[in-house]
């Protein structure tokens, strides 16, 4: 169902003097998928966020798409209306298979230790996928470090790269919540369900099709 038409008379509430920092929060959003507000400059963008709230949510309705605040972290990330939003990035098979080992990653991680902060390595990473999808090759060094990038623009994983490639395996990925938003499964048995899916072995042709859409 799409998101009711905003008010945007209430923009003028923006203050003048947060107007040009108001744009860089919309285009964090837009380019990225999450606003990040740990520390920097990145917490100037979400305090600012969080007080024109009802202002960015009405920016984004139109575009059905909704804004989700973590209530125990300083994130904040636009989500699609599911079936009504053409704003979504798609995953290929190999890219969904990566998404799914992460979001297990974490939640195992959360349940069992119920850490703040879920940090592994690209080796760890790599493991997993052979055991989740045991039928299937796991992905080189290279379409690994190239598919994590990728999550890294859509702010999903921060990954500090090891200074020695020949210790990429080595390489620390820590596992952001705004992945759990992204595949908002209830519990394991969902994502079990889901990844069953993806069983049988990967072609050369699955490698490069559109597959899923959780992004």
């Amino acid at each position: 169902m799409p998101l009711p038409w905003p008010d945007f008379a209430t923009w003028n509430r923006i203050r003048e003097e947060d107007r040009s920092v108001f744009s860089d929060i919309l285009t964090e959003l837009l380019c990225h998928g999450a606003l990040i507000g740990d520390a920097g400059r990145a917490r100037e963008l979400y305090l600012l966020a969080r007080e024109y709230e009802p202002e960015l949510s009405a920016y984004f309705a139109p575009l059905n798409l909704f804004l989700v605040p973590d209530p125990d972290r300083p994130v904040l990330q636009i989500r699609p209306v599911p079936g009504d939003c053409g704003l979504i990035a798609r995953l290929n098979k190999a890219e969904t298979l990566l998404v799914l080992t992460l979001w297990r990653m974490y939640h195992d991680a959360r349940m069992e230790q119920s850490v703040e902060t879920v940090i592994v390595s690209t080796n760890d990473i790599w493991q997993r996928l052979k055991l989740y999808f045991e039928r299937i090759d796991p992905p080189s060094s290279s379409l690994l470090k190239e598919m994590l990038a990728k999550l890294r623009q859509r702010r999903l994983v921060r990954v500090q790269w090891h200074d020695d490639p020949a210790q990429f395996g080595e390489s620390q990925v820590e596992i952001l919540s705004t992945l759990r938003n992204t595949i908002p499964f209830e519990d394991a048995s969902a994502w079990e369900q889901k990844a069953a899916q993806y069983q049988h072995p990967l072609s050369s042709q699955d490698a490069e099709e559109e597959k899923d859409s959780f992004l």
